[in-house]
């Protein structure tokens, strides 16, 4: 699979750029727990507190087992997961106007091209990864 010269770097390097990202999201969910917790309110969700701190461990989980290659299936499953519902429940776009609206659409795009690339990274996790611990492929 990753015979081509330098596939072994670029896709180890892909894997740092994208887990390592989506894991200090997660660290920013208990480094801002109020202030995540006042918006998840705002958009109705249960026990809002209790909701940012499980998606930001969620997020430090994801991104770390994409990173060291450790479950990876369900690291980036879960991240897919998450980023999908997240997008349609937490950036309806299509229920604000101005700014609001421009705001949100570009939080749901966001989440919806990490939804992608989490669903690429779980397409490629039953193989054997360059650089990786590859545990529990």
């Amino acid at each position: 699979m990753f015979e081509t010269a330098g596939a072994d770097v670029v896709f180890l390097l892909s894997r740092v750029i994208f887990g390592g990202v989506l894991a200090f999201m997660g660290l920013n969910h208990f480094m801002s727990a109020e202030e995540m917790a006042g918006y998840a309110e705002f958009k109705g969700l249960p026990a809002p507190r209790m909701s940012v701190l499980g998606s930001g461990g969620l997020l430090v989980f994801g991104g770390l087992s994409v990173v060291a290659g450790v479950y990876p299936s369900i690291g980036a499953g879960a991240l897919a997961l998450f980023l999908f519902v997240s997008a349609v429940t937490m950036h309806d776009f299509w229920n604000m106007e101005g700014e609001d609206a421009e705001n949100e659409m570009t939080s749901f795009l966001k989440n919806l091209y990490g939804t992608g690339g989490a669903l690429v990274v779980l397409a490629v996790a039953g193989a054997q990864w360059p650089y990786a611990l590859n545990i529990g492929l």
